[in-house]
């Protein structure tokens, strides 16, 4: 198991809570959402991975499970990694959720490679 499907499959039910539409990528050998095109959140092993904003990365980090998302030897600003020893409960990953969610709204897309004329 690249990722913890029980983890995606709660986080899943909970995003469709309010959005229709999302689309799932396997990524990183774990399985992101994207929500209106952009990166969301995210399962990879047994943790989940969280885009939120970055002016409130003080507050975000000193949650419990929380650390710095580290995935290329670089932290990356508004990204945390959360173990899921800490998104035991649905109001846990409830919190996570909607951080993200919320972020969502106001995150930028991902610039998409131009396509080449033939």
């Amino acid at each position: 198991m690249a990722y913890n499907e029980q983890l995606a499959d709660r986080t899943r039910e909970l995003i469709a809570l309010t959005h229709k539409k999302v689309e799932e990528k396997k990524m990183f050998g774990g399985l992101c959402f994207m929500v209106n095109e952009k990166m969301c959140v995210g399962v990879e092993k047994d943790r989940m991975m969280v885009r939120f904003d970055p002016a409130r990365e003080d507050e975000v980090l000193q949650q419990e499970g929380a650390q710095p998302m580290n995935f290329t030897g670089k932290v990356m600003r508004g990204y945390a990694f959360v173990d899921a020893s800490a998104l035991k409960t649905k109001k846990q990953l409830q919190y996570w959720v909607t951080l993200a969610l919320e972020f969502n709204k106001k995150a930028k897309a991902s610039k998409k490679p131009a396509k080449r004329g033939r």
